[in-house]
C-alpha cells in the first residue's frame, strides 16, 4: 500500500481544490473525527502550517518521531511526509495554503523558498504571541467581505510568512551549532569509553551520523578533524602512562592498542616533538 496523499485536507479524497485555495481550521475539528490520530501522508500542493496553543503532540516526519509540547509551531512544505497523533486537550489551528499562492507572493524571493525546502519545528519560542497575532489578521481577512479582501489577505499571508521564516532560520543557527557541540561532546565521550580500537566511521555510526557529518562537527567546535581529535586522545593517554606509571615504552604501546611499539614511538614523537622515553625523562629531571 502506498503513502497516503491527499490534494486537500487530510482524509478528504473527494473534494475538488483550487489552485488558489486557503484554509484555516481548529486542529480538533479535523482531528478528533480521527481518535486524535493523523497517520502519515503527505499533500502535493499544500503548505501547513500547525499552530499549538496548548496540549502536546507526537509529530513523525519521513525520519523521526518527535515529542512536541504546547505553545509550538509546525511549517511543512509540499511533498514532506508527516504524521501526528494529538493528546485530547489539544487547543491551536492548521493553516493550509496552496502553493500557487504562495509562489505568486514570493516569486521574486530565492530567500523564501531556500527556506521552505525542509519541514521546520519551533517550540516554545519567544516570538509566539506575534506569529498568533499575525495569524489572527489572515483570519479576520479570510473570513471578511471587506472591500479588497484578496489583495489584503495576500499581504496578511505575506507578513505571516516572512516573519515564520524569519524565526525558522534563526532556530535552525542556533539548533545546527547545538547539534554540532552535542555531536562532538559525545563523540569524545566515546572514546573514552572505547575498550576496543575504533575507526572513524564506527564513531560516527553510534552517534547515527555520516563520517563527514562527524568531520563537520569536530572541525566547526574545535579546528581539528575527527581523526586528529583520536589521535590527540591517544597522545594524552600515553603522556599519562609516561608520567605516572612504571610501565615500559612497549607496555604503553600495548595497553593504547598500537600493533608495533615503534609506531606508536613515531606518533608520539610527530605530536609532541620528542620520543616516550625522552618525554619521560624529562619530567623526572
Amino acid at each position: 500500500m502506498g503513502i497516503a496523499n491527499f490534494d486537500g485536507l487530510y482524509g478528504d479524497t473527494e473534494g475538488k481544490y483550487s489552485s488558489e485555495y486557503i484554509f484555516l481550521e481548529l486542529i480538533a475539528t479535523r482531528s478528533q473525527i480521527f481518535d486524535w490520530n493523523i497517520k502519515p501522508h503527505l499533500h502535493p500542493h499544500l503548505f501547513q502550517v500547525f499552530i499549538i496553543r496548548k496540549g502536546s503532540l507526537a509529530f513523525i516526519d519521513s525520519k523521526t518521531k518527535y515529542l512536541l509540547n504546547a505553545p509550538c509551531v509546525i511549517l511543512i512544505p509540499p511533498t514532506h511526509l508527516h504524521g501526528l497523533t494529538y493528546s485530547p486537550d489539544v487547543d491551536g489551528q492548521i493553516l493550509s495554503v496552496t502553493e500557487n499562492v504562495l509562489e505568486e507572493i514570493f516569486k521574486t524571493s530565492n530567500s523564501f523558498w531556500k527556506s521552505c525546502d525542509r519541514i521546520h519545528i519551533l517550540e516554545k519560542f519567544e516570538s509566539f504571541e506575534k506569529i498568533l497575532d499575525l495569524l489572527k489578521d489572515v483570519e479576520e481577512e479570510l473570513f471578511s467581505e471587506q472591500i479588497e479582501r484578496f489583495i489584503m489577505l495576500r499581504a496578511c499571508l505575506s507578513r505571516f510568512f516572512i516573519n515564520l521564516i524569519r524565526l525558522c532560520d534563526q532556530e535552525m543557527l542556533v539548533n545546527n551549532d547545538s547539534a554540532l557541540s552535542n555531536y562532538f561532546r559525545k563523540f569524545q565521550q566515546n572514546i573514552k569509553n572505547a575498550t576496543t580500537p575504533k575507526s572513524i566511521p564506527e564513531y560516527a555510526s553510534e552517534l547515527q551520523i555520516s563520517a563527514v557529518h562527524l568531520n563537520r562537527a569536530c572541525n566547526a567546535i574545535s579546528g581539528k578533524s575527527a581523526s586528529e581529535i583520536l589521535q590527540q586522545n591517544t597522545i594524552n593517554e600515553a603522556q599519562k602512562y609516561l608520567l605516572h606509571t612504571s610501565y615500559s615504552i612497549s607496555e604503553i604501546a600495548y595497553l593504547l592498542h598500537f600493533e608495533y611499539p615503534n609506531y606508536f614511538a613515531k606518533m608520539f614523537k610527530k605530536y609532541v616533538g620528542m620520543s616516550p622515553l625522552e618525554f619521560r625523562r624529562l619530567d623526572r629531571k
